[in-house]
């Protein structure tokens, strides 16, 4: 069965759509998190490279600095003053 130029082109584009807005979800969040933590090398690398999310995600998950266990920490620091 043979399809239609149309058709492909028309799942074609949605697919680029769908991935395009999924990057960029994902990248804005990395970006932000990246910046609000001074990790320049980070914010750079996330910029320039597009990896469909996975390089983001990564960043988000294991890499960026960890604001919640900072927090602990300096509150059990002034608990023990």
């Amino acid at each position: 069965m043979a399809y239609p130029m149309e058709a492909i082109s028309a799942y074609l584009i949605l697919l680029v759509l769908v991935f395009a807005v999924w990057e960029a979800v994902w990248k804005g969040i990395a970006l932000w998190k990246a910046g609000r933590n001074n990790q320049l090398a980070w914010f750079v690398v996330i910029f320039i490279f597009n990896t469909m999310g996975i390089l983001p995600i990564v960043y988000i998950l294991w890499f960026q600095k960890k604001a919640r266990v900072a927090a602990v920490k300096k509150m059990i620091r002034k608990a023990k003053r």
